[in-house]
């Protein structure tokens, strides 16, 4: 078993308007590389955002009391601390240095996944308004540009609870399941499995952000080949609502 990662070189800084996809096939082309059936492409969230206009004026927001008081206990500045309130439904945790909230889009993470790195200054970078959407566009436009199968991740950066550091984590997809159910099949000594689900998608943007690095690297797109279980989690109506824990089963908010 071989599993391959391409960071993709070449890609241009990406602005308001541009094809994801046109930009991915024009830089597999430049390093003479081609797309297989079976393919998966891990996009950075921070280019998807660009490329919808998805950019926030940090001097356009005018900030809430809200805003000033979590201002105030995390030293963040006022307009980042309205920023991540208007990209969010709950505030959860406040600390020192960080807000934990649940974006609008469900997920639960730090700052409501907004960044301002790889970004003029005054500006900052939420998350795509639809991240399943922006993957199967991006899918789509490949699938019929080249004639192959392949599955799309859009991958962010988040911290995960208990563990310091930060890992790629899948918030939207298309082309494959991103939870692989494993429950009913038999472990080495034969005993079946009883709860054991597997976050490939997770799993695949964790060991892409390797490659696309946290800094300057300038790899906001790895191709992975390889993934043996494609064909299994192979689908045209996947999305990331599967890798979301209901807040009932949330026993930690």
């Amino acid at each position: 078993m071989e599993l391959n990662l391409i960071g993709i070189p070449g890609i241009p800084i990406v602005k308001e308007g541009n094809n994801i996809a046109d930009i991915i096939l024009d830089a597999l082309d430049a390093e003479n590389l081609e797309i297989n059936d079976g393919d998966v492409l891990v996009v950075a969230e921070t280019i998807v955002s660009k490329s919808e206009g998805n950019i926030i004026d940090l001097k356009s927001l005018k900030p809430s009391e809200l805003a000033l008081e979590l201002s105030e206990k995390t030293g963040k500045t006022p307009e980042i601390a309205e920023a991540i309130i208007s990209e969010s439904n709950e505030i959860i945790k406040v600390g020192p240095d960080f807000i934990i909230s649940e974006t609008k889009h469900g997920f639960v993470c730090a700052n409501a996944g907004i960044d301002e790195s790889n970004v003029d200054e005054g500006l900052a970078t939420p998350m795509p308004a639809d991240p399943d959407v922006s993957a199967r566009k991006v899918r789509e436009k490949i699938e019929k540009m080249t004639g192959c199968k392949v599955a799309v991740i859009i991958s962010d950066t988040q911290g995960r609870a208990f563990r310091e550091g930060a890992i790629g984590t899948a918030i939207g997809i298309s082309g494959m399941f991103p939870l692989w159910d494993r429950r009913g099949e038999k472990d080495l000594y034969g005993r079946e499995l009883e709860t054991t689900s597997v976050a490939v998608a997770d799993e695949l943007a964790a060991a892409a952000s390797i490659l696309m690095g946290q800094a300057d690297e300038g790899i906001p797109v790895v191709l992975i080949r390889g993934v043996d279980y494609f064909k299994t989690l192979k689908t045209d109506s996947a999305n990331v609502k599967p890798l979301i824990r209901p807040k009932k089963y949330d026993v930690f908010r």
